[in-house]
């Protein structure tokens, strides 16, 4: 393709995209009858299962690392201090334990105890039969003071944002009300659910705004909750592109696909405008495969396509194989900016 070519169809874009831009079209001639029909030529719904329900946990809290208790015991002289913990800010007057990096606390007598894994009810059961070395009728009394082992982390735009600890075994739901609500320009149709370094399939949304229990999964510790915010949308190019990756969506604006394809300038040579493929999310559990014939755009014979925060737009370098073709392509692409993509791109393609 010559160099003049090439010119003449990046003229053409950017002057579709300054049309797009626009809140009207340009009058035809007096007569002109033009047919305006649709550029999507193929468009499917896909989705993905949801996350397997857990059974209610128990009641009974397990304790962890970090946590503090406090322990009383007979034949116990506390008066001395604390162990492991300062305490200045605190209204008990007993003494307090810090459970340690490797899931003990110190006791008098006993020494080293192991109290991770175990509940406040196993832990006095564990502390009165060592007791018994030294006391005819032992006993323990054993309280939780500070939960530090089982943390929540509320991110983005949240009204109360930050790190929470689970004290209680607590649902989705619950653990979202630990934020106090969304600031105005939360997006929860992006909210994202994450348990360890993979996006979960839970449409928070769903849960909030319809009330589906499907997605209200039980919490687990180190569970983060991220909420983007609304002004920061954007769309992905790649394939035959010169500047391949994220458009900006202009805030309170639109974009459309001749604006993005603009944006990241088609290459010289090698490009197949009748199968431009689009993939859309619709939730963290639902998404579309769209094919745009970008030919007819670019001809007149349909408007543009306005694009959606999150769409995955791929201009083929050729004409091209099935939709599992395309996403082997861009495969690499989407795993380097994963972090910024959609929930579902990231549960159905990458499956991290």
């Amino acid at each position: 393709m010559s160099n003049r070519t090439s010119l003449l169809i990046l003229a053409s874009l950017i002057l579709m995209a300054l049309l797009g831009g626009c809140s009207h079209y340009r009058d035809l001639p007096g007569g002109t009858v033009k047919a305006i029909t649709s550029a999507v030529v193929e468009q499917q719904e896909v989705s993905v299962p949801p996350l397997p329900l857990d059974p209610p946990p128990s009641q009974d809290y397990v304790i962890g690392c970090n946590d503090v208790l406090i322990v009383n015991m007979n034949g116990s002289d506390f008066s001395s201090g604390n162990y492991g913990v300062d305490t200045k800010s605190s209204s008990s007057t007993l003494p307090q334990s810090r459970v340690d990096g490797s899931g003990d606390i110190h006791l008098p007598y006993l020494e080293t105890v192991k109290a991770a894994g175990l509940t406040v009810s196993q832990l006095q059961e564990s502390i009165r039969l060592k007791l018994k070395k030294y006391f005819a009728a032992p006993w323990a009394v054993v309280e939780i003071s500070g939960y530090r082992s089982q943390p929540l982390y509320l991110l983005g735009q949240f009204r109360t944002s930050g790190t929470f600890y689970l004290e209680r075994p607590l649902n989705l739901l619950q653990g979202v009300a630990l934020g106090s609500g969304f600031t105005d320009t939360a997006s929860l149709k992006s909210a994202r659910f994450i348990r360890g370094e993979r996006i979960l399939p839970v449409d928070i949304y769903d849960l909030l705004v319809n009330g589906n229990p499907r997605q209200n999964v039980w919490l687990k510790a180190g569970d983060t909750i991220f909420i983007p915010d609304s002004r920061n949308q954007q769309a992905f190019v790649f394939g035959a592109v010169q500047k391949p990756g994220p458009v900006p969506i202009p805030p309170q604006g639109s974009l459309n696909l001749a604006q993005a394809i603009a944006t990241v300038q088609l290459r010289d040579v090698g490009y197949d405008f009748r199968y431009v493929r689009i993939i859309r999310s619709l939730s963290p559990t639902r998404g579309e495969l769209i094919v745009v014939d970008f030919d007819k755009i670019m001809r007149g014979e349909s408007y543009p396509l306005l694009l959606q925060d999150g769409d995955i737009v791929y201009v083929p370098r050729s004409t091209f194989g099935d939709w599992n073709d395309a996403i082997a392509e861009i495969l690499p692409s989407l795993q380097a900016i994963s972090a910024v993509l959609q929930p579902f791109v990231n549960v159905k393609y990458l499956k991290q």
